[in-house]
């Protein structure tokens, strides 16, 4: 894939993105309008709960871990993405563009494991990306719920502190995003997990990363 890459880096959305909430604040919003999640069977008690259905477009291990990606339908953009091409400055997803959402869930095949933060990190892009950076998405959120997805594996309201989060042997999370549709497109999913220690701190030499492949139908 790297092959394929060109030079090209991407720019933050001007004018109409910049009038959007940012990040930090539609995180809050997120916070404040989520329903408490219903504890299920399977998965821990800090997670949101998993969405069921999709078509099943890549499986790998990391570590101990297995990766399932879910492509999970394609909706329509409600609002431009958060980068513009750099050549004619236009936005990389623009209002009405067709998008793809994918779930990806993992699953703990190994002895309990302790994450941070961040849980598991996902890289995907299109083998034909043109850019040095990762795949524009959108931040519409009534649209992630309506789809029953969520942008982070840790339900609101379950933060801990210090940030160590257990996922058991046999409990999976899921985590979510959306980028620009192409059909019939293959794709890479590089994801990378470092493990905590008791008080949260990241354990560097624990660090494990692998990656995937699919097609997007």
């Amino acid at each position: 894939m790297a092959g394929l890459v060109v030079a090209l880096g991407l720019t933050a959305c001007s004018g109409e993105a910049d009038e959007e909430e940012p990040t930090a604040a539609a995180t809050s919003e997120v916070e404040e309008t989520e329903e408490e999640p219903v504890a299920v069977e399977g998965q821990p008690a800090w997670a949101n709960p998993i969405a069921e259905g999709g078509e099943v477009i890549a499986t790998f291990e990391l570590g101990d871990l297995t990766v399932e990606a879910r492509q999970m339908g394609t909706e329509t953009a409600t609002r431009t993405g958060n980068f513009v091409d750099p050549e004619d400055n236009e936005p990389i997803i623009s209002e009405g563009d067709e998008i793809v959402y994918v779930q990806y869930v993992v699953t703990n095949t190994g002895d309990p494991i302790d994450l941070g933060s961040s849980l598991v990190s996902f890289d995907a892009r299109y083998d034909d990306w043109p850019y040095l950076q990762g795949m524009d998405g959108t931040t519409d959120l009534e649209q992630y719920e309506s789809l029953g997805l969520f942008t982070s594996g840790v339900a609101a309201g379950e933060a801990a502190d210090p940030p160590v989060y257990t996922l058991g042997t046999g409990e999976s999370f899921s985590v979510s995003e959306n980028f620009l549709y192409q059909a019939g497109s293959p794709l890479t999913i590089e994801a990378t997990m470092t493990p905590v220690d008791a008080q949260g701190d990241l354990l560097h030499d624990d660090r494990v990363e692998a990656e995937g492949s699919g097609t997007i139908s």
